[in-house]
């Protein structure tokens, strides 16, 4: 699963962007990725690693909603077939 979100541009400004991925190990864990930065410059990358399916999924929710009240749009949605992604 990933998700693309995005603030609305500025004046001058550039805008920011959130990505946040969702991608199952060899081992059959979870993995949670997120990057943020500003669009064109530099970005961070965080991880997190889960063992059960339902607490990642709970953890890429809450990142998403997290970001949606800051104020980012979603632009771009990949993977999400039904509420649980399968």
């Amino acid at each position: 699963m990933r998700l693309y979100l995005q603030t609305v541009p500025g004046n001058t400004d550039a805008p920011r962007y959130v990505q946040i991925t969702l991608e199952q190990d060899l081992l059959g864990g979870w993995t949670l990725y997120g990057e943020a930065g500003i669009q064109g410059g530099r970005a961070t990358m965080k991880r997190e690693q889960f063992l059960e399916r339902d607490e990642a999924v709970a953890a890429f929710e809450k990142a998403r909603d997290a970001q949606l009240k800051r104020g980012f749009r979603l632009m771009f949605a990949q993977g999400l077939e039904g509420p649980y992604g399968r």
